[in-house]
């Protein structure tokens, strides 16, 4: 046992170290929160004497920790019972562990029992570790998940703090700006990502709003705390106005989207094909019979090159006399359909729609939609991609105010609602298909002649 002059004297070894991190003059224990961490100094120490050292280490602490914890037969273990549950670890190394948590109170000895015991600084180490591991096995790409556990957790018994509140605003604001250098990149791939990403966040924003009129309710709660809720009422807002923005960028690219040729394929096609393969040097093999062999010329080749030009005997040749005569240039047919006759056929089908005309799979009786396959097939995969480019311009107030036939598209009371899901379907050229609908936008009128 240390004397009380010994431990005065480590006290002051613990200051001295700490105070070293500071400027002079300024003395650690006047910082706020210096003074919740020591506070906080048998849970810090906790965490230590299990995750100080390698991950090796770190990993067998947790391990056998988990494994004594996990065990509710009894409320104590004696050693014979640990070495039998823990059979597959060496004698040395379990020893080494049980030491290392018993002396930093994660294990208590009972000695009139002589068994082991589980405290509970342990058990609420472990609870919030497995909540954290919990979340990570669900694929929570929006990090929330575990925030907010938290903040519901802490509401429930009645003890969330301002700073648990403010983790969970700091994560929305870091998502927010996120979301919008994404939506600022102009990349294609980049937005699709984050509009993914987008959504599993509202999906916690709306499990996160009960909370929050359960805080910004509660009569117990300083003002802090409802500051606080209100600021993360306000990022949830901002969050959930994103989906405008997300879809106007995602416009803008489908229009400015480059198609190869008349084979319905676009650039984006081509990128994502490529994005598929993880070794894109293999699609070379085949390719090239032969690398590419080097020729070099060294002065003394030159020489000899340039003598034998200027000793050789040419006979000389008479150029033309005048200019040769004019011909006609040759006629050519292009067999390559229109693309004014495809867009005309395709304005003439949607008009017959809007003025609910003969359409498939639509009567008057039934519901004025009908599903997008039905308007793009049956047609051949290259005319079927050019009409599902054009469907981003229904509605769209900027082209509807200019001239020609996407004008007049634009124009058509027709309303295009895209999903994220694909269909199967049963065609010839066209294997799946989003699922998506045109509707009639009855408000509207009927379409401009």
């Amino acid at each position: 046992m240390a004397s009380a002059a010994e431990i005065l004297t480590i006290g002051q070894d613990d200051a001295d170290s700490l105070q070293a991190h500071f400027h002079a003059g300024i003395a650690a224990d006047e910082i706020e929160q210096v003074f919740h961490l020591k506070r906080a100094q048998p849970t810090l120490t906790a965490f230590t004497a299990l995750f100080h050292g390698g991950f090796d280490g770190v990993l067998i602490r947790l391990l056998v920790l988990r494994e004594l914890a996990s065990d509710t037969a009894s409320a104590g273990f004696s050693r014979s019972d640990i070495n039998q549950k823990l059979a597959y670890l060496i004698p040395e190394s379990l020893e080494t562990v049980l030491g290392r948590l018993r002396s930093h109170g994660l294990l208590a000895w009972d000695a009139s029992a002589a068994v082991y015991r589980i405290t509970p600084m342990a058990r609420n180490v472990l609870s919030s570790l497995d909540t954290m591991l919990s979340m990570g096995q669900a694929d929570d790409e929006a990090e929330m998940g575990f925030l907010l556990s938290q903040v519901a957790g802490a509401q429930a018994v009645g003890g969330v703090t301002v700073e648990q509140l403010k983790h969970l605003l700091g994560r929305l604001v870091d998502l927010t700006e996120e979301f919008r250098d994404a939506i600022a990149s102009g990349s294609e791939f980049r937005l699709r990502t984050s509009q993914a990403k987008w959504h599993m966040a509202c999906d916690w924003v709306e499990k996160g709003s009960e909370i929050l009129r359960a805080i910004t309710s509660d009569e117990r709660a300083d003002s802090a705390t409802h500051k606080a809720a209100q600021a993360i009422g306000r990022a949830q807002s901002a969050l959930l106005n994103m989906q405008g923005m997300f879809s106007r960028a995602l416009n803008q690219i489908e229009r400015q989207r480059v198609h190869l040729g008349q084979s319905g394929l676009s650039t984006t096609d081509v990128k994502r094909w490529l994005l598929a393969h993880d070794d894109l040097s293999s699609l070379a093999q085949g390719a090239i019979d032969r690398p590419v062999v080097p020729l070099f010329g060294t002065p003394a080749e030159m020489i000899d090159v340039a003598e034998t030009e200027l000793l050789t005997e040419r006979s000389a040749v008479a150029g033309p006399a005048g200019l040769p005569e004019g011909q006609d240039a040759p006629l050519t047919v292009n067999d390559a359909p229109a693309i004014q006759v495809e867009l005309d056929d395709w304005l003439a089908r949607l008009s017959d729609f809007a003025n609910l005309g003969n359409f498939p799979s639509f009567s008057e009786e039934g519901p004025k939609s009908v599903p997008i396959q039905d308007s793009l097939l049956p047609a051949s995969f290259a005319v079927a991609s050019y009409r599902a480019s054009m469907l981003p311009l229904l509605g769209d107030a900027a082209e509807a105010s200019l001239q020609g036939a996407t004008a007049q598209l634009a124009r058509l009371p027709v309303t295009f609602t895209p999903t994220d899901e694909m269909v199967q379907l049963d065609d010839p050229h066209v294997a799946a298909i989003s699922i998506a609908t045109l509707s009639l936008d009855l408000e509207s009128g009927p379409p401009d002649e």
